[in-house]
């Protein structure tokens, strides 16, 4: 009987080990990314870049300026995306007031300087210019806009009317037409037949026609196809070689008709291009969500927004399949920052300092996840914002003047990734992480994400061992991603870092 039961236990004891080594080995294996490197499953097109919107920030003389120029030429970035806007008129519109009595008003005084330390800054990259805000004289209105006298004071009303006076668009296209010979063609003749010389001669790549169409003016498809056409050519007789980005949609995922609309030839002029089309996303918490909240809201969101890419892909590969795509504004947009718009004097609270390593990381991911869907250029938004101008968005540290994570985490994936790279099948099982791995010009890399504020590992394929590993992290503040050589197969990550793994 004792014999017995001690064989029982004996075997019992054996099968619990079993179990439980077996389970032991099943929880060290959860959170193992596999690669195999042998099945490509796209060759990438995508572009990591930024977008910079223009505000008194970048002004020669204020305390951004700098830096954040510096940072950009640093930087090197292709399809970097320029924006005159909206607030700031005198900044923004280079003909303020109708021609009247022989005269017109053109000035490029408040202008022209940041341009021309922007186009210094990316020389030798492309550019994408969009002057998106057009004269609002040129509307219909209850009565003439008025607005600031003070180029560097906000003015959100500026954009009023939904009707051009002039149904041809015969006279807003020629503004255009205006603007892109003023800085690629040395200057232009007014409408009062009098020659104004600008100098420059600037090589524009792309034009975008307008921003975020559904809230700046409320167009419906057809009006802006018309303008488009109508624009794009008359600009095409200033430069024949310019190409043109168009939508820029705030909302892509409530606006299909405008994509099946504007992507059928069968719309257009004969003859008209279509190169690209662009729109947008950022996250976007509600009032009462902490950082804790955030960790998910940001990647469930971006989850919705990638599959709005893929909704997006399937109207365009059966319209027009030439057609390239940049999402050429993606980022968070923090409830601070709407009360600072809204309310006058509303002092906002900063953001946690793990913010903009989270905001960093859920790029990464759309950078990651839109390579994947064949998506051409990924442009984070943006540069410069600070206190009462969307500091959430910023890319640089308001503060100090100094890049902030955001922007090290794109200059991580702009030095590291880029069209050509193969992606290769990668799988994952835990969900706390985004990995995927590339045949880059350098040899075999692989990106891994950690979305979580907290602390997670990574088991590697066997060939890690040894790799260099960049990173950017909460170690890493607003600096230089970090280096590391990697020690085993286990990649340890801190909360919401981004590391490239370079294999040796």
């Amino acid at each position: 009987m004792y014999r017995t039961s001690k064989g029982f236990l004996t075997v019992f004891i054996a099968t619990l080990m079993c179990v439980y080594g077996a389970g032991a080995q099943e929880a060290a294996n959860a959170d193992e990314v596999k690669v195999d490197w042998a099945k490509v499953i796209r060759v990438s097109n995508s572009t990591p870049t930024l977008q910079v919107v223009v505000n008194p920030q970048l002004l020669r003389g204020a305390k951004l300026h700098d830096s954040s120029f510096a940072a950009l030429h640093m930087l090197g970035a292709d399809y970097v995306r320029y924006v005159p806007w909206l607030p700031y008129p005198r900044q923004a519109v280079a003909e303020l007031s109708a021609p009247a009595d022989g005269k017109t008003s053109w000035d490029f005084s408040h202008i022209d300087p940041t341009l021309d330390d922007f186009m210094k800054a990316t020389e030798g990259h492309s550019v994408v210019l969009n002057f998106s805000t057009i004269p609002a004289w040129m509307y219909k209105t209850d009565k003439p806009v008025t607005f600031p006298d003070d180029p560097n004071q906000v003015f959100w009303d500026y954009t009023q009317g939904t009707e051009l006076r002039d149904p041809s668009m015969k006279e807003v296209s020629e503004y255009f037409a205006r603007l892109l010979s003023w800085y690629t063609k040395g200057g232009f003749i007014d409408e009062a037949g009098k020659r104004r010389e600008s100098g420059h001669h600037y090589k524009i790549a792309y034009w975008e026609v307008l921003n975020e169409i559904e809230f700046e003016h409320h167009w419906t498809p057809e009006q802006y196809t018309k303008f488009y056409d109508a624009v794009t050519t008359a600009m095409r007789k200033v430069d024949p070689n310019i190409k043109f980005m168009a939508l820029a949609l705030a909302q892509p995922s409530k606006n299909p008709e405008m994509f099946e609309y504007f992507l059928s030839p069968a719309n257009h002029k004969q003859g008209v291009p279509l190169d690209f089309i662009t729109y947008h996303f950022y996250a976007s918490p509600t009032p009462d969500q902490t950082l804790d909240d955030w960790q998910y809201t940001f990647f469930d969101q971006a989850e919705g927004f990638i599959n709005t890419i893929r909704f997006v892909e399937t109207i365009r590969k059966r319209y027009s399949p030439s057609v390239k795509t940049d999402l050429n504004e993606l980022g968070v947009i923090l409830t601070e920052d709407e009360k600072e718009i809204h309310q006058p004097g509303y002092v906002a609270k900063l953001e946690p300092k793990a913010y903009w390593n989270l905001a960093g990381a859920m790029y990464a991911h759309i950078y990651a996840e839109a390579a994947k869907l064949g998506i051409d250029v990924v442009g984070e938004s943006q540069l410069v914002g600070y206190r009462s101008q969307f500091p959430s968005v910023s890319m640089m540290n308001y503060e100090t003047g100094d890049p902030n994570p955001r922007f090290w985490v794109l200059k991580l994936l702009k030095d590291n990734f880029g069209p050509g790279d193969k992606l290769v099948e990668t799988t994952n099982s835990n969900k706390a992480l985004s990995a995927q791995g590339f045949e880059t010009k350098g040899g075999k890399t692989l990106l891994v994400i950690n979305k979580r504020n907290r602390a997670e590992k990574a088991t590697l394929p066997a060939e890690a061992d040894g790799a260099t590993v960049s990173l950017v992290a909460p170690s890493t503040d607003d600096h230089a991603p970090a280096e590391e050589k990697l020690q085993g197969r286990v990649l340890s990550l801190q909360p919401f870092e981004v590391a490239v793994v370079r294999y040796k």
